[in-house]
């Protein structure tokens, strides 16, 4: 989905992506010749700050980081939240959106559904996107294309997963929610969100959505992405139940920027965005 404005550019080779919440944002400058990051940031909103309205959050983070200011060829904004689905093309009706949502998220008339075409897979995704956010960002940083966040990250996971006959579960943790999702060879076989409290909670949700699949604890792999880290409590019961736990491989992305592992994990979807 894109939102234009009049401003016209000359191509100078630089990419911005912005990756949106109500908790935050991230953002990301690329080198288009080089395929490089030149720049990332993160801004978290602290709990008074979100008192406040979002727009004026996002107004006063943005003051603070000139690269935000700067002239791009291209702006992708990437909105992160639970309030997505994925659909396939052969069921996919554009004038029946929020009923595609209706069954696993709270929908209100007033909402605004949108979605993207993941055209390699013959699949859409379905999403509330944050329109406040969209429009504070066409009037300060202009023309840009929007997408969700797991639009981006099913899609990275299942290029991954080519000529891999083997089921493979990946969790993309969140603050407060986090994501199932199951390929086999560039198949989708499930993708769920759940939100969470307490370790339990997790493991919780993984055992029984193996259990659905058929998925053997002894034997399939999970493989983790985004906020967990090896020391927290969430990998512990992972590893305690589930025999082949891991993170995910982001090696080769690693190659195009100078950021840690973790922060590759972390950001996995934004840097390759």
């Amino acid at each position: 989905m894109s939102l234009h404005n009049t401003n016209i550019t000359s191509k100078n080779y630089k990419k911005l992506s912005i990756q949106v919440s109500l908790n935050g944002f991230s953002f990301c400058c690329f080198d288009t010749l080089n395929n490089t990051i030149t720049a990332f940031n993160e801004v978290v909103f602290d709990t008074q700050q979100k008192q406040n309205k979002i727009e004026e959050l996002y107004t006063d983070a943005f003051k603070k980081y000139p690269e935000l200011k700067e002239t791009y060829d291209d702006i992708l904004v990437i909105h992160s939240n639970n309030l997505s689905t994925f659909v396939p093309a052969a069921l996919f009706d554009e004038d029946y959106l929020g009923s595609y949502l209706q069954y696993t998220t709270k929908v209100f008339d007033t909402d605004f559904f949108t979605y993207d075409t993941i055209s390699n897979y013959e699949m859409h995704s379905v999403y509330i996107p944050y329109i406040n956010i969209n429009n504070f960002l066409i009037d300060t940083v202009g023309s840009f294309d929007y997408k969700h966040v797991n639009s981006i990250l099913v899609e990275k996971i299942l290029e991954a997963s080519k000529n891999n006959d083997d089921k493979k579960m990946i969790v993309n943790f969140n603050p407060d929610h986090f994501e199932i999702i199951v390929v086999q060879n560039q198949k989708l076989l499930l993708f769920n969100s759940f939100e969470y409290e307490k370790p339990e909670d997790f493991i919780y949700y993984v055992l029984f959505t193996a259990e659905q699949l058929n998925l053997n604890p002894e034997i399939f792999h999970l493989e983790l992405l985004g906020t967990i880290t090896e020391n927290d409590p969430f990998f512990e019961i992972a590893y305690k139940y589930i025999r082949n736990v891991s993170f995910l491989d982001v090696s080769a992305l690693q190659e195009k920027n100078h950021y840690t592992t973790a922060q590759n994990q972390k950001h996995y979807i934004l840097f390759q965005s």
